[in-house]
């Protein structure tokens, strides 16, 4: 933008000064020629009352010293066609001029001037003064040059001034948009400092107005979603009285063991809400995988499904919180069991790329689903619509991609490609 306010000044200077110049340096040039027609008339005038009186030997000798001393070449045609002075041919000008008209004639290499004087004895004589193109644009060049060197002072100037000047307008805005970066990057504690020109304030203004806005509105939904999640507790706190009253040892266990996961889980989602999530966000998905696919395995055992089950070895990081990438893996998973027929096989692969970002791909040999289903709220089958959305915002938030595909035979595949945190080129957000 600095570079484009700079050429439109310059640009704006240089046609004001064509504008000024072309017509200046033109008028310059007429000058100086009627400057050395002038000098030359002036030197005809000079010589006419001694052509009247001297005689034509005088008048040579005058001629002469006349043309040794002068730029101008002067010639005298007499009455009786004789020619005194510098050597030129007496054109049908000199004829006109000899009928008592005084002109003036540009030529080819200067331009004459013929006066004509009247009294002697032989008839009217033409005074004949030849100014060479040399005189009629004698310091023409040096004004050029004078004019062409004050052009370029002042495009100099106005580059200086115009730099100046943008810098005025160009930092403050900066400012403003490293700051509005910063907003994107869901840091919502920055805040601009209004300066430059007026309209850039008014945006810095608007701009911090913004982010207290959003600020507000965040804090607001964490509020309400540790509410929700607060009134849980106690569906959940009823639920362990039933569970404590089952006979049997093994069932009590298994379900008290239950809630208890399922209390962390809501106590999580309190305290997610209320501190929002933090900056640095990165988790192992290899182990986080295993530990959602031991708790899901369970079920599956119990539903008789077949369970293929290939999860890389080595490490596999990537841009997100172990607690966001196991509640991907939870959504898609509980699809699968809560939308399928028992006994409906199921496989889970994770891959590491070489790249170092990561493949998960859960696949099943159940009905299928509308590839086209992805809209939030949403699933035509009768549940929420969520858990999809969760697990698509959760690949775009590593800046990576969820797909759905067919799987071979029958059934859907979800595949999730998850970038790692030195791909994702997207700073966790404390806003999301």
């Amino acid at each position: 933008m600095k570079r484009r306010l700079v050429l439109l000044v310059l640009a704006t200077c240089t046609l004001m000064l064509a504008a000024f110049l072309i017509p200046l340096a033109l008028l310059v040039r007429s000058a100086a020629a009627e400057r050395a027609t002038s000098a030359a008339i002036a030197e005809a005038q000079r010589l006419a009352p001694l052509v009247v009186t001297l005689t034509p030997v005088e008048l040579t000798v005058l001629l002469n010293n006349v043309n040794a001393q002068s730029h101008f070449a002067t010639t005298v045609f007499l009455g009786d066609h004789s020619a005194l002075g510098a050597t030129a041919a007496r054109t049908d000008s000199v004829g006109t001029a000899a009928r008592g008209a005084s002109i003036t004639r540009n030529l080819d290499g200067g331009r004459e001037v013929l006066i004509a004087t009247a009294g002697r004895t032989d008839g009217i004589a033409v005074i004949r003064v030849f100014i060479p193109a040399s005189e009629l644009t004698s310091g023409v060049n040096r004004a050029w040059a004078i004019l062409f060197g004050l052009g370029a002072g002042v495009l100099v100037v106005a580059t200086l001034v115009a730099n100046r000047l943008s810098r005025t307008i160009i930092r403050p805005l900066s400012a403003v948009a490293d700051v509005a970066d910063r907003l994107t990057a869901g840091d919502l504690t920055i805040r601009a400092i209004p300066a430059g020109p007026p309209e850039i304030r008014r945006l810095g203004v608007g701009l911090n107005d913004l982010a207290s806005r959003i600020g507000e509105l965040l804090k607001n939904e964490r509020e309400a979603a540790a509410d929700l999640s607060h009134r849980l507790r106690t569906p959940l706190t009823a639920l362990r009285i039933d569970a404590e009253g089952i006979a049997d040892q093994a069932d009590r266990s298994r379900l008290l063991a239950d809630i208890d996961a399922l209390e962390r889980t809501v106590n999580e989602i309190i305290r997610t809400a209320r501190r929002g999530r933090d900056q640095t966000q990165i988790c192992d998905a290899a182990t986080v995988l295993r530990q959602r696919v031991d708790f899901w395995s369970a079920l599956a055992d119990e539903e008789q499904r077949p369970l293929s089950i290939q999860i890389t070895p080595a490490p596999a990081y990537i841009a997100v919180t172990g607690e966001d990438f196991a509640a991907c893996v939870d959504a898609l998973l509980g699809n699968v069991f809560a939308h399928t027929p028992e006994g409906t096989p199921l496989a889970i692969d994770l891959v590491k790329r070489p790249d170092g970002s990561v493949v998960m791909a859960i696949a099943d040999r159940g009905p299928g689903l509308d590839p086209t289903i992805a809209a939030r709220g949403f699933s035509g089958v009768g549940s929420t619509g969520l858990g999809l959305d969760i697990a698509n915002r959760t690949a775009i938030a590593t800046g990576g991609t969820l797909t759905l595909t067919q799987t071979s035979g029958g059934g859907l595949t979800v595949i999730a490609v998850l970038a790692p945190p030195s791909v994702s080129g997207r700073p966790r957000s404390s806003a999301r």
